[in-house]
């Protein structure tokens, strides 16, 4: 039976085309602090952000006593490339978009408002 899952798992990995995000290293590319938390956003290193890749969003709540989680996210530049689209699916919140050269925006209604993101991290 374990022989069996573990082949059912390697499949699934080799079909997805995806490793997993243990894996693959990753680099943050958005960094933003507001009132309740500090958010950050990993996408992978050789990531091109022209098709919807998935990344990771860490919402840091430590300060809150609520510690730091990390999530799969989807995150792709805007069509005009002004922006970066930060898609929270597995939360099923509406995308954010933030400017490229940085703003004020909400991830989130409860804790990620208000938060202030610098210029995105194109390297």
């Amino acid at each position: 039976m374990k022989i069996l899952l573990r082949f059912v798992a390697t499949t699934l990995v080799i079909l997805s085309g995806q490793a997993p995000a243990a894996e693959v290293a990753m680099r943050r590319v958005l960094s933003c602090v507001g009132p309740d938390a500090k958010i950050e956003v990993y996408v992978p290193q050789n990531a091109k952000l022209n098709k919807r890749v998935v990344g990771a969003y860490s919402l840091d709540l430590t300060e809150a006593g609520k510690g730091k989680t990390l999530e799969p996210v989807h995150v792709q530049y805007s069509r005009d490339r002004k922006s970066v689209i930060v898609d929270q699916y597995t939360r099923k919140l509406p995308p954010t978009i933030v400017p490229i050269a940085g703003a004020t925006v909400n991830f989130d209604q409860r804790f990620a408002t208000d938060a202030k993101c610098g210029p995105f991290d194109r390297e």
